[in-house]
């Protein structure tokens, strides 16, 4: 339990905890996962423990379930203040979300210390089980992203502020830096339970995360920035300005014309609230320039797009900019239903529009969120709409797209727009890139998360889609952290939270694709083939010993 319970605290602190992470607490993945290790190795290792794997699951389990509600404590603050669940139901629906989550963990080791059993009927000590650990662990990170679908701040994440791990990153995605990170958890614990050659194991772990480390002191160089675009921040209470009266209206909308016009709120030039943002700037010369692009990001806005006085607006602002506008939205169409009735269907989605005024096209959020934009297994979970009280059902877009732009006399650019919770999906982020896009655009309302530790994890995810896919990404949200990120994952400027603002956003274009974008997660589903055929390989190694085979045959 001690070696669970290790490995979730300290997996916890390898991660943004309340603002901007420090780089030396990034250092703590390179040892997160030991305590766990060492404890499975020992369970595999002892034979007087009846139903080794099963144990090591709820080993796992425990771990995994406390890394979760650590981690994702915001579950219940989202919940409860902005979903309209009771404190008492909103606390056990975060207790179930970790269990659920938990358990990929558990099955985690459980196949681990199986195939640990199976190697120690063979003959195999320590040193070979921990050389399967860092397959698994990735196999397991593949499966999350996939089959639960919550690839929340996977191992690799912890390293984005690394410039020289993230050089993996265009080859691998993330799960490339997950692999390299859990390989050096594996060598130091093997070094620790003083398996043959401790010395050896532990000079190479030494090795390993001295020239790792190392890529936190290495700056990489600032592709050259030439276009600007509209970052609004409109810092809408995502409880109450879901509906706006008429006068409301008019205010929020000449408040959005104002702040698109404006020379932009001063920035940090780097994170908010630290890392390296130093004090704050302002461009002096930006009321002379027409921007590329004007943004408005996901949020409680009342905006339709097919409501005309909404299309009015954003028309009359196009044209009085010269620019295209981006706008997040609720789209609606009319689609036929299951009884081939035609019935009205809405999305969350972002308008398009030209500097004209005419509406180009619209993107629907292909990725929806589960129990907060629909209800999955809706027949099973039917009483989900009686828990909370702001519970969507919306529709799944079915395609994602690119868009083709430009300000009136300038240069077209191509941007993939994605919106919010699907910036987690690195397999999914590249295809906007595969479809022509070189600039990337995450509209986002993290409104939702409060003041928890969600932005600045969130940040982070999306940072890493600009690395792997050697894009600049423009983050716009609606109450922070507003950004833009270049193509090696350096936030160049961000503006405070919490408050109605513009970033004049400074960005650049990318033509190049790396081998990522153009394969996607291959490293992931190697190692969840070999992890199935070590769980084969166990499973028959263990049935033929209990049939009396030899098994060292």
């Amino acid at each position: 339990m001690a070696g669970a319970l290790g490995t979730a605290l300290l997996l916890h602190l390898s991660f943004p905890v309340g603002g901007p992470m420090p780089a030396w607490r990034a250092l703590l993945a390179w040892v997160a996962l030991v305590p766990l290790l060492v404890a499975l190795v020992r369970m595999a290792e002892d034979e007087a423990v009846r139903m080794r794997p099963l144990w090591a699951l709820l080993t796992g389990w425990l771990c995994g379930a406390v890394w979760f509600g650590l981690h994702c404590s915001w579950v219940y603050r989202t919940m409860h203040l902005y979903g309209g669940m009771g404190g008492g139901m909103a606390a056990v629906s975060l207790v179930l979300f970790s269990l659920f989550l938990g358990v990929w963990f558990g099955i985690f080791a459980g196949v681990w210390v199986l195939g640990g059993v199976a190697l120690g009927r063979k003959g195999r000590g320590a040193g070979t089980m921990l050389a399967v650990a860092p397959v698994l662990w990735v196999a397991m990170e593949f499966a999350v992203a996939r089959i639960p679908s919550f690839p929340w701040d996977e191992l690799g994440y912890t390293q984005v502020d690394n410039g020289l791990l993230t050089r993996l990153a265009p080859w691998t995605g993330v799960l490339g830096i997950s692999l390299l990170l859990a390989a050096a958890n594996a060598v130091l614990a093997a070094g620790l339970l003083r398996v043959r050659a401790r010395g050896a194991w532990l000079a190479v772990w030494a090795a390993m995360a001295a020239v790792g480390v190392s890529g936190f002191w290495l700056h990489p160089g600032q592709p050259a920035a030439t276009a600007t675009a509209m970052l609004v921040q409109p810092n809408l209470n995502v409880a109450t300005d879901d509906v706006w009266t008429d006068a409301q209206w008019q205010a929020h909308m000449a408040q959005f014309a104002r702040l698109a016009a404006a020379c932009g709120t001063p920035y940090f030039a780097g994170m908010d609230g630290g890392m390296g943002g130093g004090p704050m700037q302002q461009d002096a010369d930006c009321a002379s320039r027409r921007p590329d692009l004007i943004a408005w990001p996901e949020s409680p806005a009342p905006f339709r797009d097919q409501d005309p006085r909404f299309r009015q607006a954003v028309a009359q602002l196009a044209q009085q900019m010269q620019a295209p506008v981006m706008v997040g939205d609720v789209g609606m169409d009319l689609s036929p239903g299951p009884d081939g009735r035609m019935e009205d269907r809405e999305y969350n989605s972002a308008s398009v529009i030209a500097p004209s005024g005419a509406f180009v096209g619209r993107y629907d959020k292909v990725h929806l969120v589960p129990f907060g934009e629909y209800v999955p297994a809706r027949e099973l979970l039917f009483f989900a709409h009686q828990l909370t009280s702001q519970l969507t059902d919306l529709s799944r877009g079915m395609e994602r797209r690119v868009f083709r732009l430009a300000r009136s006399g300038g240069r077209a650019h191509q941007y993939g727009i994605f919106i919010c919770y699907e910036s987690i999906f690195g397999d999914e982020v590249r295809e906007y890139v595969e479809l022509g896009a070189d600039v990337l655009v995450n509209l986002s309302d993290d409104g939702w998360y409060g003041d928890t530790d969600a932005p600045w994890q969130h940040l982070n995810m999306a940072r890493m889609r600009a690395v792997e896919n050697h894009r600049w990404l423009l983050l716009d949200t609606n109450n922070g952290l507003t950004a833009v990120v270049d193509p090696n994952g350096v936030v160049r400027q961000s503006i405070a939270r919490n408050r109605a603002g513009v970033l004049v956003a400074h960005f650049g274009l990318e033509e190049d694709e790396t081998w990522y974008t153009r394969h996607g997660d291959v490293a992931g589903l190697l190692c969840a083939i070999l992890g199935v055929g070590f769980l084969l390989w166990s499973t028959r190694v263990l049935v033929g010993a209990a049939l009396g085979r030899d098994p060292r045959r």
